[in-house]
């Protein structure tokens, strides 16, 4: 049980700064041998996989339904930028704004129950917004709102340049990473933790769990938001696929393979996953098959994921 009785400030462990150098070093030399446009899209996921894991690793709460923030955020960025001219700073914060609204509507209903009746729940309301998606005009529909302009960050910043749009969306994901990991390691983290081991007791000493819980829920959903607005710049397109349930399940196998409650668990999981779908893309619809193997490995073998595994192994807290 971890102790909520007074204030904790968690020091960053040698092995957490050694491997988070690691992580930029890796995000800065790829460029020269892994193409660009599939990196962006893989820190766009990391970021995805993170705010999941905020949720299901620290909270113990699992949602099935996170494609609702991720795939909304992703449309009203693509529909601010295209149609209300926004430049891409601000269509990302439109986006995040509405993953963090329908967050705090979501969340406030969801939160009343546990377990897989909390999962239902997020999973039924995503999907009331996945058909309302799929008949609303300004989202096009099957067709999705293409050709999404990147436009010029803060007025002199060409996005449309390679090099330019890679670094923005890996200060995008680093600045979620960070912030992520602020959360976790200060005292509201720490009531998180202790509402996921024993949340009676955590209402025993007096905290109102059901508030720290929305919170939690509602950051997650922001910062999915923040991931999807970032994805539809980078890759030009939103999509039903964004918001379909599909991609909710996905974002779970991708915080499970690398390891739930562990940093940079879900970035390992999120590049896996990814990788599969960009490099296996020639057998068609057997990545879906292939992915389900390696889910049952994982669970079989890794209870972990990959970055616990690892960690356990090592001692070391990653």
């Amino acid at each position: 049980m971890v102790d909520i009785t007074r204030p904790t400030h968690t020091k960053t462990s040698r092995s957490e700064a050694i491997a988070f150098v690691l992580m930029v070093g890796f995000f800065m030399v790829a460029p020269a041998f892994i193409y660009p446009v599939f990196l962006m899209k893989m820190l766009c996921f990391a970021l995805f996989a993170c705010a999941f894991n905020l949720l299901i690793g620290y909270v113990g709460l699992l949602s099935f339904g996170h494609a609702l923030y991720f795939g909304w955020a992703s449309y009203l960025t693509a529909h601010s930028a295209k149609v209300w001219g926004f430049p891409p700073e601000l269509a990302i914060l439109t986006g995040a704004a509405t993953a963090a609204l329908f967050g705090l509507v979501a969340g406030s209903l969801a939160i009343r129950r546990q377990g897989i009746y909390f999962a239902m729940i997020t999973l039924a309301l995503a999907q009331m917004m996945f058909f309302f998606a799929l008949q609303a005009k300004f989202t096009g529909g099957e067709d999705g709102i293409q050709a999404v302009p990147r436009g010029w960050l803060f007025g002199f910043i060409n996005l449309q340049d390679q090099t330019n749009m890679y670094i923005t969306v890996l200060v995008i994901f680093l600045a979620g990473f960070l912030l992520i990991y602020r959360i976790i390691n200060s005292p509201f983290g720490e009531v998180l933790k202790a509402i996921r081991e024993n949340e009676a007791r955590a209402i025993s000493l007096g905290y109102k769990t059901e508030r720290y819980k929305l919170v939690a829920f509602v950051l997650s959903a922001t910062l999915a938001g923040v991931a999807g607005g970032t994805k539809a710049i980078v890759l030009q397109i939103a999509s039903l696929t964004d918001v379909n349930w599909p991609m909710s399940g996905e974002v779970v196998l991708m915080a499970l393979v690398g390891g739930l409650g562990t940093v940079f668990g879900p970035v390992v999981g999120a590049f896996v996953i990814i990788a599969m779908q960009n490099y296996l893309a020639q057998v068609g619809t057997w990545v879906t098959v292939i992915q389900g193997v390696v889910f049952v490995i994982c669970v079989l073998l890794f209870r972990r994921g990959i970055v616990g595994e690892l960690a356990n192994l090592l001692r070391i807290k990653l």
